[in-house]
């Protein structure tokens, strides 16, 4: 399975007579996005103002907190998290990157380079 970008589309060329199967760069950021809101201590993505207004004005995005670079069938992702108090951070770091890279992986048949986490916040559970 050949793998080819296309103006913000990851392209699969399957070989496959019916056509071709296009995943937008955004679903790559939303994959990455639920894998990491699955391990506990993670308690929100972050985003920056752009993703904030957009909340505001009604234009929720599952990609917040998520920035994915994909360069020659590679992909580098960045995540800004806030976790929840009480958690250890490398610990709980290293299970988000394990599961980000995981999840990209099995569902893109991608490679995935590196997984880089920011921590923006810590929440105290009672206030989710």
């Amino acid at each position: 399975m050949e793998k080819e970008l296309e103006k913000g589309t990851l392209v699969l060329d399957n070989g496959d007579e019916f056509g071709t199967v296009k995943i937008a760069n955004d679903v790559v950021a939303m994959i990455a996005s639920l894998a990491a809101t699955e391990v506990d201590g993670v308690s929100a993505m972050a985003g920056n103002i752009t993703n904030e207004l957009m909340g505001k004005v009604g234009m929720k995005k599952l990609t917040k907190g998520v920035k994915v670079d994909i360069l020659d069938k590679t992909v580098s992702a960045d995540l800004a998290v806030t976790l929840e108090y009480g958690y250890n951070i490398p610990a709980t770091c290293n299970k988000v990157q394990e599961k980000v890279k995981s999840a990209i992986e099995t569902m893109t048949g991608l490679e995935v380079a590196d997984v880089n986490i920011r921590i923006v916040g810590i929440e105290m559970a009672d206030n989710k």
